[in-house]
């Protein structure tokens, strides 16, 4: 495993604080001597920083390590309740609200359908008060929460804090949703696309068996991926990097909102997936498995199939089944691509039939993978489960206060 090293120079507190926090969270229960041989720091500058840590309530002593034979060690823990965050994952359809402690643990959340969603105005006023109410309902101290995290489908023009036209919210031109949520709610506002986010949250909640490189493919409405390598998230330079669905299959009839006919997001979405299953094996299979193929029931005709292909009911896994193996060639190019050796999968979309796309994507990508005959490439599930869209809201406010980057060298703020 990598782990981030710190720096001995002045005037760099906030970025060794960071450093010094993330080896806890990461590699936790740890001492002080651990820690500076993790972080590269001194022992004396581990101990003025875990000081301000403990004075901050951000980390907790927790017990002492065995006995060695010299002087047992004082061992040290994140502290769940020293910060919380709010995180909104926006879909077409409903919101997902969760408030979120510093261990990424969801303490309340709670689905808010949208009536009206092709009205950004709406949307965020009927989101920020319902997100409001959840963090009064949940108790947590004012004091410790540190802003709202907005995940959305992209594209984004994250310097100006807006989406930009996506796909699957007809109606949202360039909408400012960083200055919308600040306005409504009050609170500090990070956005970014529904897959970076979840990614971040991934690498924030998923400790040491996060850390490192990995690539996350992320199943919803749509499809996209997050890039996270040495424990740092990839935005690019539009801060757009993670544009899955545009990965290259084979070319068919199905245009892309690109203009392309050969993207992977016309295939593998939920919606193309059951339109895949009336074209493929007609109207009677769609019946018995309960499907009407109606925009409007798209969300209880996805449940439908993914019932049918955890029942192993043949024309629902075999489009399943299908869907994964362009999957798996996307992802065997974005791999080799970025030299990671760990693929994870998640998204509400994907619940129940996960096993099926783990099959199908860990044999594509090992089949020919470049570095296969170095490492195998491991295909896993996400840790967080249904809600990593929200989670990864809410980490986007504790990875931006927390994680170690550089532009806290640099940046006075931090």
């Amino acid at each position: 495993m990598t782990t981030l090293g710190g720096t001995n120079l002045p005037r760099v507190g906030g970025y060794n604080q960071a450093v010094v926090l993330d080896a806890i969270r990461t590699r936790g229960p740890v001492s002080r001597v651990e820690l500076a041989a993790l972080t590269g720091l001194t022992n004396q500058t581990v101990s003025n920083v875990v000081r301000k840590l403990l004075d901050a309530g951000l980390v907790t002593e927790t017990g002492q390590a065995p006995s060695s034979g010299g002087k047992r060690r004082t061992l040290l823990s994140p502290r769940p309740d020293g910060a919380y965050a709010l995180g909104v994952h926006l879909d077409p359809d409903s919101a997902v609200i969760v408030v979120v402690n510093l261990a990424g643990e969801v303490i309340t959340g709670r689905r808010q359908r949208l009536v009206a969603p092709e009205d950004p105005a709406q949307v965020v006023d009927r989101v920020s008060r319902a997100a409001l109410r959840l963090l009064t309902r949940s108790g947590v101290d004012p004091a410790r929460l540190l802003g709202l995290g907005i995940a959305a489908p992209g594209p984004l023009d994250g310097g100006q804090g807006a989406v930009v036209s996506p796909p699957n919210l007809p109606g949202w031109g360039r909408v400012p949703l960083v200055k919308m949520f600040e306005a409504a709610t009050s609170l500090p506002v990070a956005l970014d696309n529904d897959a970076t986010a979840a990614a971040i949250g991934e690498r924030w909640i998923g400790g040491e068996a996060r850390a490192g490189s990995f690539l996350f493919v992320y199943l919803g409405t749509g499809i996209g991926a997050g890039v996270v390598l040495n424990n740092t998230v990839l935005h690019g330079d539009s801060g757009n990097a993670g544009e899955f669905a545009h990965m290259p299959v084979e070319p068919g009839d199905r245009v892309c909102p690109c203009g392309g006919t050969d993207c992977l997001g016309p295939y593998c979405s939920p919606a193309a997936i059951i339109d895949d299953l009336l074209r493929r094996h007609g109207s009677g299979a769609a019946a018995r498995i309960g499907l009407t193929g109606m925009p409007e029931t798209l969300h209880d005709d996805w449940k439908a199939l993914r019932r049918a292909a955890r029942a192993d009911d043949p024309d629902a896994h075999d489009v399943v089944r299908r869907a994964a193996r362009r999957i798996g060639q996307a992802a065997r190019g974005a791999a080799s691509l970025l030299d990671v050796d760990r693929i994870v999968l998640g998204g509400e979309a994907l619940r129940g039939i996960e096993p099926i796309l783990l099959a199908e994507i860990e044999s594509a990508v090992n089949r020919t993978a470049v570095a296969r005959a170095l490492r195998p490439i491991t295909v896993e599930q996400s840790v967080i489960g249904d809600t990593v869209g929200a989670v990864g809201a809410a980490s986007l406010i504790l990875h931006g206060n927390y994680a170690p980057g550089w532009r806290m060298l640099t940046d006075p703020a931090g």
